[in-house]
């Protein structure tokens, strides 16, 4: 999420320097109303679009435990908190949720505040719109089919102030305000966010000017946007009086029409939209198809476990078979899993292989070795886990996997750990390190180390 977040936080950065650069100046203004709305929108679709002419996957590397040759503990252990909330926030989450509160209360006063407006003002109905006299002052503003007029603006300015927000109804300028103000609670934390909706805002002034300047003079027009007015501060109507734009818009009347070749401006969308496609496109492989991936490599040494399993025993040219493709392959992963470059030095014999498995504490005359093996091992983690505080306030949870080994000497050694946040890795780390001294494994007599792997995952409750 953070990533779709930056990208498309930065592809509106992007539209808006192209805006402000090229088009802003020009004259163009359905055109670039029509700009800035539609490169809004397509900038929170365009992280998610990918061309297959433009991809090329990156696949991410991955490294799979071959767990299920090594110990019979195929299902991971599930250790969670006993927490008794129902709903459970991390901080971001929460201060998400909180400026999304404070985005949604705001924009309920400013409806509250036009419904005062309404509901004390005398109400005038016409064909296209209702006209709201407020009494004792001199607003002048429109939001949808409602034009609010103040009883003390010039009676002579009537005329051309309700034109002009008749342009603002007619082409529904109120929509497009809205949106962004609905856009505003939920993204909150992005300032382009205002910076469209104050340059839409800007250009429906600028659209309604120039209808209006058609059927009057510029002149008188331009003499009536300089008298001071009083306006409300509320960002999602068509404000006639807003103090900020009038001289932008009186600016905006004296300029010269912009000619039509200089709408080829807006082709600049082409190399800007590709180049992002580009950038979607080639990206990352898929996560989703990574894990697939594992899930049917997975399934096959499942397979070929139960094969095994079934089978009873191998002959020493399956087993010199097995453990030759375990050797050559399994350095590359390990390597991968301790988040060291390079691989690391491979001894020992895997746990389903070795002859004598090595014994846990207590499991010395038992019938099961492996059996007894699991069983202690699983009680050991259940007993000396402790869900990680911090883990807990940030959210965090997920399934670790875990290699450790049962060096000839019968200590635990080369603990390595691949999970979702290094909290959760290293109590993970700390509960196996917790492991009592084993009898060491044997193979073709002689005491060998034993890699073993085992999957913890940890939930919140």
């Amino acid at each position: 999420m953070i990533q779709y977040i930056i990208e498309f936080i930065g592809f509106q950065l992007v539209f808006l320097i192209v805006y402000d650069f090229f088009l802003r100046r020009e004259t163009f203004f359905q055109w670039n109303r029509l700009y800035l709305i539609g490169t809004h929108v397509l900038s929170l679709f365009l992280p998610w679009l990918k061309i297959e002419a433009f991809r090329t996957e990156i696949p991410i590397e991955y490294y799979l435990y071959p767990e299920f040759l090594w110990n019979i503990q195929n299902e991971p252990i599930s250790l969670g908190t006993d927490s008794k909330s129902v709903i459970s926030l991390s901080w971001q989450e929460s201060v998400f949720v909180l400026g999304v509160l404070i985005g949604l209360g705001l924009f309920i006063y400013k409806m509250a505040k036009l419904y005062q407006l309404r509901k004390n003002g005398e109400i005038q109905f016409f064909s296209e719109y209702t006209q709201i006299v407020v009494a004792n002052s001199n607003l002048a503003f429109s939001f949808f089919k409602s034009i609010f007029l103040g009883d003390q603006v010039i009676k002579d300015e009537h005329d051309k102030i309700i034109q002009h927000e008749l342009v603002h109804i007619r082409q529904k300028h109120s929509l497009d305000l809205v949106f962004f103000e609905l856009l505003r609670i939920i993204c909150w934390f992005n300032p382009l966010v205002y910076i469209y909706q104050s340059r839409v805002s800007e250009l429906h002034e600028f659209i309604a000017d120039a209808q209006v300047a058609k059927g009057n003079k510029k002149e008188q027009y331009q003499m009536m946007l300089s008298q001071v007015f009083q306006t409300q501060h509320i960002s999602f109507v068509n404000q006639f009086f807003k103090t900020s734009l009038i001289k932008k818009r009186i600016i905006m009347l004296q300029k010269t029409k912009s000619k039509k070749v200089w709408q080829l401006k807006y082709l600049l969308l082409i190399p800007l939209m590709s180049g992002m496609l580009l950038y979607t496109s080639c990206n990352y492989e898929d996560k989703k198809e990574v894990a697939e991936s594992e899930v049917t490599l997975s399934e096959k040494i499942s397979k070929l476990k139960e094969e095994i399993e079934a089978k009873g025993s191998l002959t020493d040219e399956e087993k010199g078979q097995l453990a030759l493709l375990i050797y050559k392959t399994y350095p590359k992963d390990i390597g991968g899993i301790s988040g060291e470059e390079g691989s690391i030095e491979y001894s020992g014999v895997p746990f389903a292989i070795v002859d004598e498995v090595p014994v846990f504490p207590g499991c010395e005359d038992a019938n099961d070795k492996i059996e007894c093996f699991n069983t202690n091992l699983v009680n050991h983690i259940k007993k000396h886990f402790s869900y990680p505080i911090k883990a807990q306030e940030l959210g965090i949870q997920g399934r670790v996997n875990i290699l450790f080994s049962i060096a000839s000497n019968g200590m635990i050694n080369n603990i390595k750990t691949k999970g979702p946040n290094e909290l959760l890795e290293e109590e993970a780390k700390r509960i196996i390190g917790k492991l009592p001294r084993m009898t060491p494994g044997k193979h073709k007599g002689k005491v060998v180390h034993v890699p073993f792997s085992i999957p913890i995952s940890f939930k919140l409750q």
